[in-house]
């Protein structure tokens, strides 16, 4: 218990950098900082596949797919804007009512943990045949949607890079 404390505490610090942090380096790898300590945590339920795929997939792949869009957008020469000013404010405001009602739900309706033979049951040690029993079955609509998503976010960034392919003389590239 104490070392999910402390790995839920670092991971509570890290997606906070992910919100706080100005440029958008440092918020790319406060978020693999996230997604590491995540990995832990399922090392600490003995689900290892899991905590491997989160290495490899999400630490490795996504977040270097990330620091390429960073790089190729040159967000740092980017002119900022501040078309909408109400939005932290709105974002800030949403956020609290969310954990109002996370914390109103929790302490109105508690319910007791499950026991260990439960949890190793459902998680299976996080094997690979219990993931793709479920995820090919149950979950393949959304895993057919997340690749969707993943491939419109490379379109889009791609489309923006293209736009931005002028020199000085406002020529093409």
């Amino acid at each position: 218990m104490v070392t999910f404390v402390i790995l839920a505490v670092f991971m509570i610090a890290t997606a906070l950098g992910v919100l706080f942090f100005r440029e958008p380096v440092h918020v790319a790898l406060s978020l693999v900082g996230t997604f590491l300590a995540l990995a832990a945590t399922y090392v600490t339920l003995e689900a290892h596949f899991l905590a491997a795929i989160q290495v490899i997939v999400y630490t490795g792949a996504i977040m270097v797919l990330f620091l390429f869009t960073i790089m190729l957008l040159n967000v740092r020469d980017a002119d900022p804007q501040r078309q909408f000013r109400w939005l932290p404010w709105a974002v800030l405001g949403i956020a609290v009512l969310i954990l109002g009602t996370i914390a109103t739900t929790a302490f109105l309706e508690p319910r007791l943990l499950p026991g260990a033979e439960m949890i190793a049951s459902a998680l299976d040690g996080g094997s690979p045949d219990a993931i793709g029993q479920i995820l090919f079955s149950d979950y393949v609509l959304a895993f057919q949607l997340v690749g969707v998503l993943l491939l419109t976010g490379v379109v889009g960034a791609v489309s923006l890079v293209q736009r931005r392919a002028t020199d000085v003389s406002g020529g093409e590239a």
